[in-house]
Protein backbone atom coordinates (compact mmCIF):
# COMPACT_ATOMS: atom_id res chain seq x y z
CA UNK A 1 0.00 0.00 0.00
CA UNK A 2 1.44 3.43 -1.44
CA UNK A 3 2.43 5.94 2.19
CA UNK A 4 4.87 7.85 0.78
CA UNK A 5 5.58 9.85 -2.35
CA UNK A 6 7.83 12.59 -3.64
CA UNK A 7 8.26 14.13 -6.24
CA UNK A 8 12.21 14.87 -7.77
CA UNK A 9 13.91 17.76 -8.80
CA UNK A 10 14.48 15.61 -11.78
CA UNK A 11 11.17 14.61 -12.46
CA UNK A 12 11.27 11.33 -10.73
CA UNK A 13 9.20 10.00 -8.48
CA UNK A 14 10.07 7.58 -5.45
CA UNK A 15 7.56 5.70 -4.03
CA UNK A 16 7.31 4.14 -0.22
CA UNK A 17 5.17 1.39 1.66
CA UNK A 18 3.98 1.61 5.20
CA UNK A 19 6.85 -0.80 5.77
CA UNK A 20 9.86 2.12 4.32
CA UNK A 21 9.98 -0.10 1.41
CA UNK A 22 10.22 1.11 -2.03
CA UNK A 23 7.45 0.17 -4.99
CA UNK A 24 8.95 0.08 -7.73
CA UNK A 25 5.22 0.30 -10.34
CA UNK A 26 4.49 3.79 -8.94
CA UNK A 27 8.34 4.69 -9.67
CA UNK A 28 9.51 6.47 -12.54
CA UNK A 29 8.81 9.84 -14.85
CA UNK A 30 6.09 11.90 -12.77
CA UNK A 31 4.11 11.99 -16.57
CA UNK A 32 4.46 7.93 -16.29
CA UNK A 33 3.14 7.54 -13.08
CA UNK A 34 1.34 10.54 -11.78
CA UNK A 35 -2.17 8.61 -12.95
CA UNK A 36 -1.54 5.70 -11.51
CA UNK A 37 -0.68 6.76 -8.25
CA UNK A 38 -3.20 9.42 -8.11
CA UNK A 39 -5.78 6.53 -8.94
CA UNK A 40 -4.60 3.72 -6.11
CA UNK A 41 -2.75 6.19 -3.34
CA UNK A 42 -5.12 5.98 -0.67
CA UNK A 43 -6.31 8.07 2.33
CA UNK A 44 -3.52 9.29 4.19
CA UNK A 45 -0.77 9.18 1.45
CA UNK A 46 1.72 11.77 2.32
CA UNK A 47 2.65 13.84 -0.95
CA UNK A 48 6.15 15.72 -1.03
CA UNK A 49 8.39 17.73 -3.31
CA UNK A 50 12.52 17.80 -3.05
CA UNK A 51 13.47 20.01 -5.69
CA UNK A 52 16.45 21.83 -3.50
CA UNK A 53 19.16 21.44 -1.65
CA UNK A 54 17.44 20.83 1.46
CA UNK A 55 17.95 18.18 3.73
CA UNK A 56 14.00 17.03 3.86
CA UNK A 57 11.25 17.25 1.51
CA UNK A 58 8.68 19.92 1.90
CA UNK A 59 5.13 18.02 2.61
CA UNK A 60 2.13 19.43 0.35
CA UNK A 61 -1.15 18.50 -0.62
CA UNK A 62 -2.11 15.52 -3.13
CA UNK A 63 -3.85 17.99 -5.32
CA UNK A 64 -0.72 20.76 -5.54
CA UNK A 65 1.65 17.31 -6.18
Amino acid sequence: MIKTVIKLRNNMVVVFDVKGEQIPEYQGCYDDVKGKIMRDAPAGTVFHHWFGHSLLPKKVSGENW
